[in-house]
């Protein structure tokens, strides 16, 4: 790749290196300069500018990240599309991220250029949750780097993966004492179901007994005939030794101790067994506690299909320091967390409410095109982006648009003053959100040629946190719909008035607009006349999701 101060004479068709604001327009980073924008540069009193080159054999950033990217997703990922040389991979279901580390530390040493960063592994994550992402640095990159990335990253073991959480039937076996408090063992209960829970589990039965070698026996066969497995156990007292009570109980019932002691703590005494094909975990009196504990870093492998065995548990050391770890959430908070750490949620405001005039006396909204509704084909777009929520706002001919998406997962906002224009649409949907909404992408119901893939890339750029508040698509350098706006907007946004809609909160907040070039015209095409609709070509639809 060729970087350097090119003169204008010689920059067409390289890539520019940093954003410039002209005096009417910007040029983003990573654009590509066509005829017209060294026109624009030459009028702006530009003699050169700082770009890069492709040369042969080189692949652009964002078709680097996104094959690097590809490569190393396995099972239960899915790769965002590719921005600013970037690729961001989400879990695509609930379940325990795996991830090879000397894998990834081999990767990162193929090519400083070339880099990818996650999260911490063997961690519980939820669906739609940022796990990793990939970032070339420069604008361009070496094929060879690609090749020898994919090299190391065969189809059949990738580095990255998520296993989902299955529906396990848990036992628990509490043993007691004579002076054991029932409210002990109930408190004991409540940690571990919750537990469960929070990994979607569940508790499917319970013995009580006392805590002796005869009746710990007992209720492991009892346990294990109702087809709990694995089976948990909570002993009155810890467990010190393999000649122990619950050791004993667990060969007295015709099982094997396979470990006891794990480099957890809280979890040192934590045994693990085997009775035939039922697995036995043996816990320290610290499971009664809902504090993060070695019995967590077992259970939830075990829930995600994950065998554990003993040197799996020697391998936890590093890491396994937990005293200073806040208390574990309840079920309910624990998925609040995980849904939180995914990232900035997105809602779509679908516009629906206008009595499209200039159709005569067709709703163009209702219009079909190749036999579907032209709104519910923008609707099912949406649906199968990364949106988190759909909201369409209705008005006129409101019955009738819900006829036409019947069966959509959508929520209907009514907006009774649709007759004072776009405004009023605007108000109602922004409205609608809820406070976890970080940003709202506001769509026309007119428009049928938008994709999945055109909505996925702003959500990709959407980033408050970097700068990147609203985003808006572009082609060849200009701006289309939709667009992203994020919560600092929402304000703005539902003050508007009249038959405007929210273009000049683009031009008064420059500095936070972030554009997002696409490949074709589906960002421009809406519906308004009848000829309009007539010359509608859907042959040139084209999916961009990758």
């Amino acid at each position: 790749m060729i970087f350097a101060d090119l003169p204008l004479d010689e920059a067409e068709g390289a890539i520019l290196a940093h954003g410039l604001r002209l005096r009417h327009r910007k040029l983003a980073k990573g654009r590509v300069l066509d005829e017209g924008d060294i026109a624009d540069l030459r009028a702006a009193g530009f003699a050169e500018v700082v770009a890069a080159r492709l040369e042969a054999g080189d692949l652009d950033e964002n078709e680097a990240a996104r094959r690097a990217a590809a490569a190393i997703a396995g099972p239960g990922i899915e790769a965002a599309p590719p921005f600013t040389g970037r690729c961001n991979l989400y879990a695509g279901a609930e379940g325990l991220l795996r991830i090879d580390r000397a894998r990834i530390d081999a990767l990162n040493a193929i090519d400083e250029a070339l880099t990818v960063a996650t999260i911490a592994p063997d961690r519980p994550v939820g669906a739609g949750q940022l796990v990793a992402t990939v970032k070339v640095v420069p604008l361009g990159l070496s094929g060879d780097s690609i090749a020898r990335w994919s090299a190391a990253t065969p189809p059949a073991s990738p580095p990255i993966s998520v296993a989902p959480f299955r529906d396990l039937a848990v036992g628990l076996l509490l043993s007691h004492l004579a002076g054991t408090r029932p409210a002990i063992l109930d408190k004991t209960v409540r940690s571990v179901d919750a537990r469960l829970a929070a990994l979607g589990g569940r508790l499917a039965r319970e013995v009580r007994c006392e805590h002796a070698v005869a009746a710990i026996a007992g209720g492991l066969g009892e346990l294990a005939a109702a087809g709990c497995d694995p089976v948990v156990v909570v002993g009155a007292s810890a467990i010190v030794d393999r000649r122990d009570v619950v050791p004993r109980a667990v060969e007295r019932a015709g099982g094997t101790v396979l470990r006891l002691g794990m480099p957890v703590d809280p979890g040192h005494l934590t045994l693990l067994a085997r009775c035939g094909a039922t697995r036995i975990l043996g816990l320290p009196g610290s499971a009664r506690s809902p504090r993060l504990s070695g019995f967590d870093f077992i259970l939830r492998r075990w829930l995600a299909g994950i065998e554990v065995g003993s040197d799996d548990i020697a391998a936890m050391g590093v890491g396994g320091l937990l005293k200073d770890i806040p208390n574990r959430p309840h079920p309910r908070e624990a998925r609040a967390r995980r849904r939180a750490e995914a990232g900035p949620r997105v809602a779509a405001i679908v516009l629906a409410a206008g009595q499209s005039r200039r159709m005569g006396t067709v709703n163009k909204l209702l219009a079909e095109i190749d036999g579907v509704p032209m709104v519910r084909r923008v609707v099912d777009a949406v649906a199968r982006s990364r949106i988190a929520s759909t909201h369409v706002v209705t008005g006129h001919q409101s019955a009738a648009l819900r006829t036409a998406l019947a069966g959509c997962t959508v929520a209907f906002v009514h907006n009774p003053d649709y007759a004072q224009g776009l405004s009023a649409s605007l108000r109602a949907g922004i409205g609608a959100l809820d406070d976890e909404v970080d940003g709202a992408l506001i769509l026309l119901g007119d428009m049928p040629r938008i994709e999945p893939g055109h909505i996925d890339r702003l959500i990709a750029a959407f980033a408050p946190a970097e700068g990147r508040t609203i985003c808006v698509p572009t082609a060849r350098g200009k701006r289309g719909n939709p667009v992203l706006f994020g919560r600092a907007f929402f304000a703005d946004l539902a003050r508007l008035a009249g038959d405007v809609g929210a273009r000049h909160l683009i031009g008064e907040y420059g500095d936070q607009v972030h554009e997002v070039e696409l490949a074709d015209d589906g960002i421009f095409v809406d519906i308004d006349t009848p000829g309009a609709l007539a010359a509608l070509d859907m042959s040139a639809e084209t999916d961009h999701a990758l």
